[in-house]
């Protein structure tokens, strides 16, 4: 389906890629992941939680929600020394970006000054930048530009039919909207969606049709792996099989093909296989280190144990101190 803006999917046709057997969907997946990037090397990054807990949202996945029953405490805005403290840990360890987020529902404008100086501070020690603070205004997403913001993470989760049943706070609608601000502002968009929320598969390819229609799509594609966490209304959602997940990210090489990959939350549960098979399907970028904002994370000797077993590198940043 082609439209003036390039290639464009609709969602039978990106079932039908799905439903491919599995050994020609990996195939033809490698070789477009291989026609663009380096296929053995990865992308290290680290993502810093600078404000936790405390959030109004009803994200039914999420342990920071005031409204789930986690009962995680909040705290305050981070010192920005105490961030550049730890980018500088995260660089020393062989990260190249580094990824700051908060539970809010959108940042304050009093608090701007200080995300704004962490994002010069991390550019200054030559690491790729990436904020998650949720929904912008347009002013707040041109400052986080001037601020000279690489990335902004902001996941539209799943399919716009299935987002009802995760999210009642905040409407599909707003989360492209958000999207739009951060493209035109001339930041790059990372957004993604999780796995494993009760959606149908028809709901997560759909979530990926979504992204690869965007006027520009995403240059970074999180996909994650839901962590179950006691208390939320998904704690005993039903697992994703790694089959399926493997698909997932097969197809989103395949729909969009320049963009990074990321191989995001729950991979502490999943087995070397199922790594090697996502890093094989297209998925080029891991975060390291133990947390990931407040879930457990695989520990950086595994992960550069498990580089070392597949003879994978770390990916240089483009971005120079």
């Amino acid at each position: 389906m082609k439209s003036a803006g390039g290639t464009r999917f609709d969602l039978p046709f990106a079932l039908s890629v799905y439903h491919r057997p599995l050994m020609d969907l990996l195939h033809r997946a490698h070789l477009t992941h291989r026609a663009h990037f380096d296929p053995n090397r990865v992308q290290l990054s680290r993502l810093l939680s600078i404000k936790t807990g405390g959030c109004p949202e009803d994200c039914a996945y999420c342990s920071q929600s005031v409204r789930n029953g986690a009962k995680l405490s909040a705290t305050k805005l981070m010192e920005v020394e105490k961030v550049l403290a730890e980018a500088r840990k995260a660089r020393d360890s062989g990260a190249t970006r580094y990824c700051m987020g908060a539970a809010w529902r959108e940042p304050k404008d009093r608090d701007m000054d200080m995300i704004e100086a962490m994002v010069h501070g991390v550019r200054d020690l030559g690491m790729e930048t990436c904020m998650t603070l949720g929904m912008l205004s347009e002013d707040q997403a041109v400052r986080l530009a001037r601020a000279g913001l690489d990335y902004y993470n902001h996941n539209i989760d799943t399919s716009e039919a299935h987002y009802p049943q995760v999210i009642g706070t905040r409407t599909f609608a707003d989360r492209i909207d958000t999207l739009a601000r951060v493209r035109a502002a001339g930041i790059k968009v990372c957004s993604g969606g999780i796995l494993g929320m009760g959606e149908t598969v028809e709901d997560r390819v759909s979530m990926l049709v979504t992204l690869a229609n965007l006027p520009e799509p995403p240059e970074s594609v999180p996909i994650n792996m839901l962590i179950p966490i006691e208390g939320t209304p998904l704690a005993q959602a039903k697992p994703v099989d790694a089959i399926s997940f493997v698909r997932m990210v097969a197809l989103a090489r395949l729909l969009m093909p320049t963009s990074v990959l990321r191989l995001s939350a729950g991979r502490k549960g999943m087995s070397d296989e199922l790594q090697a098979m996502c890093f094989f399907a297209g998925a080029n970028s891991i975060f390291m280190g133990e947390r990931l904002l407040t879930a457990d994370n695989p520990e950086t000797d595994d992960d550069l144990a498990l580089f070392g077993r597949l003879g994978l590198q770390p990916m240089a940043s483009d971005v120079r101190a």
